[in-house]
C-alpha cells in the first residue's frame, strides 16, 4: 500500500509538472504573438479644441457603432463575458492620442500589446482629421467609468494563438483593401469613405461577406442590387427592409447607428453600393 501511495504521488507531481509547463507554454507563447506587431508611426495630428469638430467627434462615435462595444454610456462593459472593452471617455484622457490612434486604427495598446477583439478594421481608413476628432469628442464628453473586471483572454483563445490557429485583429489588418476614390468628393467616394469605415464590421472586408472573422454572418451586399434609393433610406432610419422585415442584426444596428447618418449621408452611401458594390462580383480574398 504504501508503495502504491508513494507511486501515486509520484505521478500526481509528474502530471503537475506537465500541466505546469504546458501553461506557460501557453501563456508565453500566446504573449508573443500578441506582442509580435510594430507599433505604428505616431499619430501626430493636433487635437481640435472647438466644437464643431466635438460635433463631428459626436457623429462618428455614434455612427460607427463605439457603443455598441463600449456601452451607451460609453464607460465600458463586458463583452462575450470575457472582453473588457474600457471606458473611452476615461481612456482618451489618459493616454496620449498617439497611443489612442494606436489601438482605433491599429489594434495595438499604449503598452504595445494586440488587442485581440479590437475590430480595428473598420477604423484603419478613418481620415486622421475624423481621428481627431473622435479623441476631441470623447476627451469633452461626461467622464463616466464602469466598475469592470480586469481584462484577460481566455485559455482556449490563448491555446489557439499559442498554436497558430488563431491571430489578433493587427495580423489582418494588411488585408483591407485600400480606398480607391480617395482624393474625390464625389457622391461615391464619400460613400466609398462610409462603407469602409462602417459596412465592413459585417459586410467583411471587400464588402461581399469575406469577414475573417464573423464567417460571413452577414451576407454580401449585392443585396442591395435589390433596393430602389427610398426603400434603403427607409432601412437605414428604421431597420426594416424590404416588406417591413425584421432582420436578425441589421435592424438593431441600424437604429442604433444608421439612424444617425444625414441625409446626404445615406445618399453617398447608397450611390457607392448600388453602383460599384452590387455591380462588381467578389474578389478572391488577398
Amino acid at each position: 500500500m504504501r508503495r502504491l501511495l508513494r507511486w501515486l504521488g509520484g505521478a500526481t507531481a509528474v502530471a503537475l509538472l506537465v500541466v505546469l509547463a504546458l501553461g506557460s507554454w501557453v501563456y508565453l507563447r500566446s504573449e508573443a504573438c500578441l506582442r509580435s506587431f510594430e507599433r505604428p508611426a505616431p499619430f501626430a495630428l493636433t487635437i481640435p479644441d472647438d466644437d464643431a469638430a466635438r460635433a463631428r467627434g459626436d457623429h462618428l462615435v455614434r455612427t460607427r457603432g463605439c457603443r455598441g462595444c463600449h456601452g451607451d454610456n460609453l464607460g465600458g462593459q463586458v463583452m462575450w463575458g470575457y472582453a473588457v472593452a474600457p471606458s473611452l471617455t476615461a481612456l482618451a484622457r489618459e493616454v496620449s492620442a498617439a497611443d489612442f490612434e494606436a489601438a482605433l486604427r491599429h489594434g495595438i495598446d499604449h503598452a504595445g500589446r494586440a488587442v485581440y477583439d479590437m475590430p480595428s478594421y473598420n477604423f484603419l481608413r478613418l481620415r486622421d482629421s475624423d481621428v481627431a476628432d473622435i479623441i476631441a469628442y470623447l476627451r469633452a464628453a461626461p467622464l463616466v467609468r464602469e466598475r469592470l473586471p480586469s481584462a484577460s483572454l481566455p485559455w482556449s483563445i490563448r491555446w489557439n494563438l499559442a498554436r497558430d490557429r488563431d491571430v489578433p485583429v493587427a495580423a489582418i489588418l494588411h488585408k483591407v483593401p485600400p480606398l480607391k476614390y480617395a482624393g474625390s468628393d464625389s457622391p461615391v467616394a464619400r460613400g466609398e469613405y462610409l462603407a469602409m469605415t462602417t459596412c465592413i464590421e459585417c459586410h467583411g472586408l471587400s464588402l461581399h461577406a469575406d469577414s475573417p472573422f464573423e464567417d460571413g454572418t452577414a451576407p454580401s451586399l449585392v443585396i442591395i442590387a435589390g433596393y430602389d434609393e427610398a426603400s434603403f433610406a427607409h432601412l437605414m432610419r428604421t431597420g426594416k427592409a424590404i416588406g417591413e422585415r425584421e432582420l436578425p442584426m441589421m435592424s438593431g444596428v441600424a437604429r442604433g447607428r444608421f439612424a444617425h447618418l444625414a441625409n446626404d449621408e445615406v445618399h453617398d452611401l447608397y450611390a457607392f453600393l448600388s453602383e460599384h458594390v452590387a455591380q462588381t462580383p467578389a474578389s478572391p480574398a488577398p
